[in-house]
């Protein structure tokens, strides 16, 4: 097996994601904790049902979409994340999710996620954005 530079077979290697090739034409692969990021990005950028053949995976976030940016969707959301990394995503350990709505655009929650790797202990932040349909005026 081959281990990874950060020394850590666990946090793998693995396709970039979105798909993109390298200056030679191969896939190009990532490691570590941008792997690690990608697939969080991953797990909350498809909605639930969206993979026929793994319908359960995803972040049912997207379910959200037509509710109206409050308290509550802000609620929803955190919970969603939460649940679906921590089922999705087992090399790391969900610290806080904060969604927080944009202050110039009623049509976006930006999804801060706060974990840690589990294999190396280090603290890790992403900023995801959900994107809504703000209410017609």
């Amino acid at each position: 097996m081959t281990t990874p530079s950060n020394g850590s077979p666990f946090t793998g290697r693995g396709w970039a994601f979105p798909l993109r090739t390298t200056a030679s034409g191969g896939i190009a692969l990532v490691e570590g904790d941008v792997e690690i990021a990608e697939a969080i990005r991953l797990v909350l950028g498809t909605a639930k049902g969206e993979r026929p053949m793994r319908p359960e995976f995803g972040c049912g976030i997207h379910d959200l979409v037509f509710a109206p940016t409050d308290p509550s969707l802000l609620g929803q959301v955190e919970a969603e994340v939460r649940a679906s990394l921590r089922r999705w995503e087992p090399r790391i350990t969900v610290l806080e999710v904060v969604a927080s709505p944009d202050d110039d655009d009623s049509g976006t929650v930006w999804i801060t996620v706060r974990y840690l790797v589990r294999d190396t202990d280090d603290p890790r932040n992403l900023v995801f954005p959900f994107y809504s349909l703000p209410p017609e005026e």
